[in-house]
């Protein structure tokens, strides 16, 4: 069996399993949407904002491009932005980086003249590594560069939400929040929490550090 066809055999699968759990779940879904959480990150197949939080079907209004990028002047993000602030009226806007993140280590290579709108895309990210230079450097591995790489952009990302006048003008402005995902572990990181007003810190918890320990002390 082709993967598409196999898509659509479990769509089936999911479909009824759902609808015998919870026979009023499609009907509600279909009423409209009210999430609380605008989630911005990255297209990697392997960080599905549902699949790693355990969020349903309606919990989660998704952004996703190459490295979790909020780019104000992109008509992209900013519409989704601007609907899920003045129309939807989402309480949180979720930025979640990841480690081992292609985009971002891309950004610290030559880049491919066959890839002009990824170069375009990761054009941001390069520059903060070149203002973040003089601390990647002092990573001697590749990965270890690109993940410290990765928790900055999610900070970066955060300071330049919280500055948007879509967010910073709203009365009640929704917190940002600045995340970051482990693939070798599973595990969401708290690198920015939207509780703390003060500026997006980069005194980052231990890559060790206790899941539970880490969202308490963020002040969730």
């Amino acid at each position: 069996m082709n993967r598409p066809k196999r898509m659509l055999v479990e769509n089936i699968a999911w479909a009824r399993e759902i609808a015998h759990a919870d026979p009023q779940f499609f009907p509600r879904l279909a009423q409209g949407q009210s999430p609380k959480v605008l989630w911005i990150g990255c297209s990697d197949s392997r960080v599905p904002a549902e699949s790693i939080t355990n969020a349903n079907p309606g919990d989660l209004f998704v952004h996703r491009n190459i490295a979790n990028l909020f780019c104000p002047s992109d008509d992209n993000t900013m519409s989704v932005l601007e609907y899920a602030v003045r129309v939807l009226e989402v309480d949180h806007v979720i930025v979640c980086g990841h480690y081992g993140c292609g985009g971002v280590r891309a950004s610290l290579l030559p880049l491919s003249n066959d890839l002009p709108h990824v170069n375009r895309r990761i054009a941001p990210l390069c520059a903060l590594g070149e203002r973040h230079r003089k601390e990647l450097d002092t990573f001697t591995e590749l990965d270890a560069r690109a993940n410290r790489l990765a928790e900055l952009n999610v900070l970066e990302q955060v300071r330049l939400l919280r500055q948007a006048p879509v967010i910073a003008d709203r009365a009640a402005a929704p917190l940002v929040h600045g995340w970051i995902f482990g693939l070798h572990d599973g595990l969401i990181k708290v690198l920015a929490s939207g509780y703390d007003q003060g500026c997006a810190r980069e005194a980052l918890p231990s890559a060790n550090a206790d899941t539970r320990e880490t969202v308490e002390s963020a002040g969730f």
